[in-house]
């Protein structure tokens, strides 16, 4: 295994150590190529775009950007097959306003796909959600370093920098996963409508286990997907590529993904005891009156 001491490991949809015509292409002009909602890649910045598509986490491809998801549409294809079963016209919208009962956002789904019939009328439909991973630190110091000079910079060590860019497991699943599952996810399920969520390898098994049931009783798909290295052509890249589905109920999952792990009574004990004793031994604070008559 390639031991990378930098973390950047797609950027503008190619490996940064992809030297080919069209990698310098891509860079050059920030091209996305995953079906973005323009030919350029917007993330952060439309100016200035922060085009990381995944990090390095112990040498393991980190999926950090949304959009990575979308190559060759598997996602839908995949939360398509959950939400209709086989022989089904269907189709994709993007970034859909959902709202609750008085009309208050509740966020936009990523992508709902909708099933419709000979006339084009709607018949059903389901949300599809992509749970990219945040990132903690400095990510965009290191991806402008690099893109000043690719060729050279590719190889570069960024292990001394501080601010190390590391996928923030826990923010992604408090701050986003788990309201999405509440707020958007609890809509959807009074409707009696199926929701398919599409994950990193990695961010999946931070999560707490999942109780799972049979397909045709589940309201959540959980797609599981990695970043398989292939090589075409002589040129090495990542191939995004589903290794596992699991299927849950709605209200299970919701506890599992929100109910936190407690830790050890006595350690918090031995903790509160510490700032107790700090406190107790701590001199008291004299202070002097000046000329009190």
């Amino acid at each position: 295994m390639t031991e990378h001491l930098q973390p950047l490991a797609e950027v503008f949809g190619h490996l940064v150590t992809d030297q080919s015509a069209k990698a310098k292409r891509y860079r050059s002009q920030r091209l996305c190529p995953f079906g973005n909602k323009v030919p350029n890649c917007t993330k952060d910045k439309a100016k200035n775009p922060l085009g990381v598509c995944s990090v390095f986490r112990n040498n393991v491809p980190v999926i950090t950007c949304p959009i990575r998801f979308r190559e060759d549409w598997l996602i839908a294809e995949d939360a398509a097959s959950f939400f209709f079963g086989d022989d089904v016209a269907w189709s994709s919208l993007t970034e859909v306003r959902l709202n609750d009962a008085n009309g208050k956002s509740a966020g936009n789904i990523d992508i709902v796909l909708v099933a419709y019939d000979d006339k084009g009328k709607i018949s059903d439909f389901g949300a599809l959600e992509i749970q990219a991973v945040y990132i903690s630190g400095n990510v965009r110091d290191p991806f402008e370093h690099y893109i000043k000079n690719p060729k050279v910079h590719a190889g570069m060590d960024w292990t001394t920098q501080s601010n190390y860019p590391r996928p923030d497991y826990l923010s992604s699943s408090r701050k986003r996963l788990a309201p999405q599952l509440m707020f958007k996810g609890g809509i959807l399920h009074s409707w009696r409508k199926k929701t398919a969520v599409a994950l990193d390898k990695s961010f999946f098994e931070t999560l707490p286990p999942l109780k799972s049931v049979n397909k045709s009783k589940a309201d959540i798909a959980w797609f599981v997907y990695d970043l398989v290295l292939v090589k075409e052509n002589g040129q090495e890249r990542f191939v995004l590529t589903k290794i596992d589905e699991i299927f849950t109920e709605f209200e299970t999952a919701l506890i599992s993904i929100t109910t936190p792990v407690p830790g050890e009574l006595n350690e918090f004990l031995k903790h509160l005891q510490g700032k107790l004793d700090d406190q107790l031994e701590a001199p008291p604070i004299n202070r002097t009156i000046e000329k009190p008559f």
